[in-house]
């Protein structure tokens, strides 16, 4: 519980970190400045969906470039990548950018960079456009996900992280949901069916630089000298058992739901002999939807609850994506996506949750961009596997094989999380 003067707030492995008086912000200059209102810490969750709502806007309409470009599911899982590729490459810069130049340096130009992404993909008429394009929204995810959600931290104030960090990550897994929904009823009910929900996502992001724009945010301390600023994000040595923890259910839930994107599409093609980008669409906001509803469920939990129940999640998830494969089940394909947006949605906010209670603000952009890198990475490599290997032995075999290795991987982090709380060491 914070007090109103000074706050130590313990985690596992023992660190503490000292707070500030609740209510009070520093400046970069010593002097103390009111923590904006509530309501501030909404607006600045708002640029974070916006991003978010591009990221996964594509999804239901690969099935048509596919159609016109004619490249496999191979093909498809690289134009996917890159997106990680992207945003792996953003997060090595903007999480330490965003800590010494400040959030709105760092987000303002992502928001831009988002709104040509929205630009090329409307326009999209080769793979190479559609790999543009894709790389274009990884870099820009990748400052929202380190500065974006940093920012909404700040604003917020230190009394009130806890509910930064459900904003944050509720903002995340909303947008990416909303994205898919928008361009599936979109594309089947208006004209330009690959256009406009890039047009409406352009409107979005204005809105999200003036949100920006007026943020009321507290100047950073301003670059060290002689620093390096391209580096693999980190935390505090401190702060590392946190950050392990955190990525130990983080990764392979959003791991599973990256499969559920990229290839989900083609599973329901398979399973229901429909192309409906509705349906397609649907699916993965119902996926996102449930990776957002569960995270106001379990809010009030411990944290090493909250990972150890995003584990069991994404394993359950594993076994119905295998079972629906096996048995042609579209019920358990649903059943899949949704326990793979719960187990995201818990890895997520459990992971989010014990950085912003235990690294300070000077970091705290830094650690999440580390966060996020350690999901993406097998975010990125696991699906594209996956997707070359069943154009070799079919996506029912391959997606059985996904499915076996990420509940490894998933029962291995849950494990850790279980460890450490019998250890006396959760929180």
């Amino acid at each position: 519980m914070l007090s109103s003067s000074s706050v130590v707030l313990r985690q596992w492995g023992g660190t503490a970190v000292s707070g500030t008086r609740v209510g009070v912000v520093r400046g970069a200059v010593g002097g103390a400045e009111a923590t904006p209102p509530l309501w501030w810490a909404w607006v600045a969750a708002w640029p974070v969906a916006a991003v978010f709502v591009l990221s996964n806007a594509a999804t239901p309409l690969y099935v048509l470039w596919q159609r016109e470009m004619g490249f496999s599911k191979g093909t498809l899982t690289v134009v996917f990548a890159f997106y990680i590729v992207g945003l792996l490459g953003s997060l090595l810069v903007s999480g330490v950018a965003s800590d010494r130049l400040g959030r709105k340096p760092v987000l303002l130009p992502a928001l831009g960079l988002a709104l040509v992404a929205c630009v090329v993909f409307a326009t999209a008429a080769t793979v190479t456009s559609l790999i543009v394009a894709r790389l274009f929204t990884g870099v820009a995810v990748g400052a929202v996900v380190s500065a974006g959600m940093a920012a909404v931290t700040d604003v917020a104030g230190p009394g009130r992280r806890r509910l930064a960090a459900l904003l944050a990550s509720c903002a995340m897994v909303f947008g990416a949901g909303l994205g898919p929904l928008l361009a599936g009823v979109f594309s089947e009910t208006l004209p330009a069916p690959t256009v406009t929900v890039f047009v409406v996502e352009a409107v979005l992001l204005m809105t999200a630089v003036g949100a920006v724009v007026r943020m009321p945010l507290r100047r950073p301390v301003g670059p060290v000298k002689g620093a390096v600023w391209v580096r693999v994000p980190g935390v505090p040595r401190g702060n590392r058992r946190q950050l392990w923890l955190g990525i130990a259910v983080f990764a392979p839930g959003i791991t599973a739901t990256s499969f559920v994107l990229s290839l989900g599409p083609s599973l329901l093609s398979g399973l229901l002999g429909t192309t409906s980008r509705i349906v397609a669409g649907a699916m993965a906001f119902t996926m996102f939807l449930a990776a957002t509803g569960v995270q106001f469920a379990v809010q009030w939990l411990s944290r090493p609850a909250i990972l150890t129940a995003g584990a069991v999640s994404t394993v359950l998830s594993m076994v119905a994506l295998i079972a629906a494969v096996r048995g042609a089940s579209i019920v358990a394909l649903i059943a899949s996506a949704l326990l793979a947006g719960a187990g995201q949605g818990m890895g997520q906010l459990g992971g989010l949750s014990l950085l912003n209670s235990s690294v300070s603000p000077g970091r705290l952009a830094e650690a999440n961009a580390a966060l996020n890198v350690g999901g993406y990475v097998p975010a990125g490599l696991l699906p594209v596997s996956v997707g070359y290997l069943s154009d070799g032995v079919g996506l029912t075999d391959a997606a059985t094989v996904f499915g076996v290795v990420l509940a490894g991987l998933a029962v291995a982090g849950g494990a850790v999380v279980v460890a450490g709380r019998w250890q006396g060491e959760g929180a």
